[in-house]
């Protein structure tokens, strides 16, 4: 996919001299081989100052520079996840994953439980939580059940602990 939309954008860097007026520009053999490690027939392969300055023309680009930044801020997501997962006891993990499926957004008990870990209101409330605990972050859900079973142990959870 990423080849694809940089011949996309090379090819329309291209155009754009094309389009000035200008004569020198390369043609769509020198991008193919630019991208490629096998020239287009009947062409001579592209210098590697024109292959390079394109793809440098092509990283300056705002949008590409922001597709990069947004896939870095989702693997920093997807790493802080993980990290904050690993802090979760295993007695807990697998409470989760009894009550809820571990889904965090999960209502159960006709509305009363909600949640990764089902909580009631009164429960979430007991340990600083506020709002709709199905509603919160999961790190924050997976923060007030480590609080609670700290406080009491599993008897918050009597279907799905022990």
């Amino acid at each position: 996919m990423r080849r694809l939309i940089l011949i996309s954008l090379l090819i329309c860097l291209a155009a754009v001299p094309t389009a000035l007026g200008a004569t020198d520009t390369p043609s769509f053999a020198s991008v193919k081989d630019a991208l490629t490690d096998t020239p287009a027939a009947n062409s001579q392969p592209a210098p590697r100052s024109e292959g390079h300055e394109a793809r440098r023309q092509v990283e300056r680009m705002p949008a590409v520079r922001a597709g990069r930044a947004d896939e870095s801020i989702r693997r920093a997501e997807a790493r802080k996840a993980e990290a904050e997962a690993a802090n979760v006891p295993p007695q807990l993990q697998a409470i989760a994953a009894c009550e809820s499926g571990g889904d965090p957004t999960a209502i159960g008990g006709g509305g009363l439980y909600r949640g990764k870990y089902q909580f009631s209101v009164e429960s979430w409330a007991a340990v600083g939580g506020s709002g709709d605990p199905a509603s919160a972050p999961e790190a924050e859900q997976d923060k007030r059940a480590t609080e609670l079973y700290e406080q009491s142990g599993s008897v918050q959870w009597p279907n799905c602990a022990g």
